[in-house]
Order: C-alpha cells, then sequence, then structure tokens
C-alpha cells in the first residue's frame, strides 16, 4: 500500500479553480516553512515546492505535516485558511481561519438562513436534486424530510435485495462501532469520511457547515444537508457491495481504497462547489 500513493507535481493546470483561487491544496506527510517570504513544502522525500499561496483559498493538512509559526503568519496574511484532516481529507478535525478572511459567502448563507421563506426555498432545491420528476413548489419541511425519509428506507432494502444480503435496519451506537453488523459499519465509515471531505470543501468555500437548511440540532447540519446528495453512490451502494464482496470481514484498508474510488468516479469534490452555487444562488 506505502507505494500505491499517487504523487502528482504541482501545477496550474492541475488545481481545481473558483473565480481568481485555486479553492484548496491537500498536502501530507512534509513539512511547511518560510524561505524568502514565500511558502515552501519540503515533502517525506526532501524534495522542495514553492506553495502560490496567495492563489489558493485553503491548505489541507494531511497525516505527518508540520507547519512553522512563520509560515502560520504568512498564510494567514494571504487570507489562506487552513484545515487539518485525515488522509485524503478523510476526516475533518479543525480549522484555522484568517481574522481578514472574506465573509461574502458567510453572510449570504446566514441571511438565507434567517429568513423562513427563503431557507425554505433552499432545503426544496436541495431535495429537488432527488427528486427531480416531483413539484415540490408547495411542499413544507416536514413533508420534504418524510419523502426523503420513505427513500432512503426503500433505498436500504433494493441495494439489500441488489446484491443479496441480509439488512435488518441502520442501526449505530454512538462510541460502539465494533457492535454494529457489517454493513452499518461501512455505512457509518463511509458517512464520516464523507462528511470530512465535505466539511473541507465547505470551509475552503467561506461558508460555514453549521448553517443548515434541512438538518438542524447537530454539529454540522449543512454538511449533513450536502452529503445526503451523494450518499446513494458514494455510501449505501458501496456498503452493501462490500458486505458482499468481503463475506462480512472488515477490511478498513478495502473500505478507504473502495472509498476513494466512488469520489473520484462520482466527482466528489468537483460536485460540492457547484451544487452549492445552485442551491444558494450566486454570489449578489
Amino acid at each position: 500500500m506505502a507505494n500505491s500513493r499517487l504523487l502528482i507535481k504541482i501545477n496550474k493546470n492541475n488545481l481545481p479553480q473558483v473565480k481568481d483561487r485555486y479553492p484548496f491544496l491537500y498536502l501530507e506527510r512534509g513539512r511547511l516553512e518560510i524561505d524568502d517570504s514565500s511558502v515552501k513544502w519540503i515533502d517525506c522525500d526532501c524534495n522542495v515546492v514553492k506553495i502560490p499561496i496567495a492563489t489558493i483559498s485553503t491548505l489541507l493538512l494531511g497525516p505527518g505535516t508540520s507547519i512553522t509559526h512563520e509560515a502560520v503568519k504568512v498564510i494567514a496574511a494571504a487570507n489562506c485558511t487552513i484545515c487539518w484532516v485525515g488522509e485524503d481529507s478523510m476526516l475533518f478535525y479543525a480549522v484555522g481561519e484568517s481574522p481578514t478572511s472574506n465573509t461574502r459567502n458567510l453572510r449570504r448563507q446566514m441571511k438565507l438562513s434567517c429568513n423562513p421563506s427563503k431557507s425554505l426555498e433552499v432545503a426544496r432545491k436541495l431535495y429537488a436534486f432527488r427528486f427531480p420528476e416531483l413539484d415540490l413548489s408547495k411542499s413544507t419541511l416536514s413533508e420534504l424530510m418524510g419523502i426523503e425519509g420513505k427513500r432512503v428506507k426503500q433505498l436500504y432494502e433494493a441495494k439489500a435485495e441488489k446484491y443479496g444480503v441480509g439488512w435488518a435496519g441502520r442501526n449505530y451506537i454512538p462510541g460502539k462501532f465494533m457492535m454494529s453488523d457489517f454493513t452499518n459499519k461501512v455505512l457509518t465509515a463511509a458517512n464520516a469520511a464523507l462528511y470530512g471531505i465535505i466539511s473541507s470543501a465547505v470551509y475552503s468555500m467561506g461558508y460555514s457547515p453549521h448553517i443548515g437548511f434541512i438538518h438542524s440540532g447537530s454539529p454540522l447540519p449543512f454538511v449533513y444537508d450536502l452529503a445526503d446528495l451523494y450518499k446513494e453512490s458514494v455510501c449505501i451502494d458501496m456498503a452493501f457491495y462490500l458486505t458482499k464482496e468481503l463475506c462480512g470481514e472488515y477490511d478498513r484498508s478495502r473500505v478507504i481504497e473502495e472509498f476513494r474510488k466512488r469520489i473520484i468516479k462520482e466527482d466528489v469534490l468537483s460536485r460540492i462547489g457547484k451544487d452549492i452555487i445552485s442551491a444558494l444562488g450566486e454570489e449578489e
């Protein structure tokens, strides 16, 4: 597994761009330092790469990374956010934002959330991604959540039948991961990884994961709002597929490998930004 990682040379052609800045750059197993007032990355093989920090919105620091105090000062001065994440950004730990970072997207998100009618409109748009054939223009939030609950229940049953595995329902006991059955273990792990990716993307675009339109009373409501758009193909189908493939023997590395494949295949990182803009609208 150590030699299977893909190292890509950083240049402007292989970074996704949002307007005048690239939204994020993921780094792992190396050190960020300052050299002649510029930020440089020293990787585990002692390769040195200068980071064009003024053109990047967010740095995602994965396992094995360290950063100097001076580097943090320069990165903050460039209005670049720093996120500490798990391997390949599949777990989200913490974020550090500059006091002078642009808040226009956050303000727009807050305005929409605080206005009941506009908040419901955003919720309808999010549900419309999953129910394009239905007219949701007059549906209340409770009705929308009821429709979604029925869809997910039927989806679980359909996937269980498709792959020929048993299914007794979604069951997760916080802090007791190993007590769940195999399918629920994979669902829990995949969901957590998806939440990490979405949290990183949301922060990189200047929005808040704490201001949602469907979910409430939870730590990351906006992340959960968005995650429901991708769970069917990335998490749910994968859980039942691996239940059949692995015959009930939980293999963490196999779960991570399959999750990565699906994130790339479904182009989730590219879709998140587009879906946020479709739901919240363009900047004023």
